[in-house]
């Protein structure tokens, strides 16, 4: 069964959101108060409209109410980001992801019930950082602000040995999760998987606890 998404802000971030939740075949009603916006979505996702989300007889008008997952995300406006996410919450919205612009809207929303709270730029910011830091980051996706999943490209020191060998959890505190080898993924690999130069490590844990494996096992000689 299709999940039903509706998206309220249009900006960069939103219109993202929009364009790949209806790329994967989801239910998307994309919502802004800027006309010009919704025409540009009104061809991409399954209704588009023109609507006040501070206005809570539009919203149960719209039936949002309805839609499994709601993602506040207003611009610039914090005042309208705040009152949309509080009458969502109290129309009863099963879950509610709202984009924060700021540490005190980000404490604001927690407060009145945001499911999870995003910051895209911090977040991108962080991303790119670590990215530059270390050849040996791929990606970085942040789950929380002191854990993160990283793919990281394992090093000469790694190879031919087996995760049991190298004992990542007991030394390090972190899991490796999955393993990308060319067009092959070992997910959950065994203990007595061995890593290859080059293979493509997933890894989950606390953000010093990478830190410290990427510096001791990852980095080349």
């Amino acid at each position: 069964m299709k999940k039903e998404f509706a998206v309220i802000g249009l900006g960069r971030f939103g219109g993202s959101i929009c364009r790949t939740l209806a790329q994967e075949g989801m239910e998307v009603l994309a919502i802004d108060i800027d006309e010009e916006r919704v025409n540009e979505f009104s061809n991409i996702v399954s209704k588009a409209v023109v609507a006040d989300t501070t206005d809570e007889k539009v919203l149960k008008d719209l039936g949002i109410r309805n839609f499994d997952h709601v993602i506040v995300a207003i611009g610039d406006n914090i005042q309208a980001s705040i009152l949309t996410t509080l009458i969502l919450k109290e129309l009863g919205v099963q879950k509610i992801t709202v984009k924060a612009q700021n540490d005190y809207h980000e404490k604001v929303l927690a407060k009145i019930g945001a499911d999870h709270i995003v910051h895209p730029e911090r977040d991108m910011g962080r991303r790119i950082a670590n990215n530059m830091i270390s050849t040996n980051v791929l990606d970085y996706l942040e789950l929380s602000d002191e854990h993160s999943i990283v793919e990281l490209i394992a090093s000469k020191k790694m190879d031919g040995k087996s995760l049991l060998e190298l004992d990542v959890r007991a030394k390090y505190g972190c899991t490796v999760v999955a393993i990308k080898r060319q067009t092959h993924i070992i997910v959950s690999p065994m203990a007595r998987e061995v890593i290859r130069e080059g293979d493509i490590l997933i890894v989950i844990g606390a953000d010093k606890d990478i830190n410290r494996f990427e510096k001791n096992i990852v980095d080349h000689e």
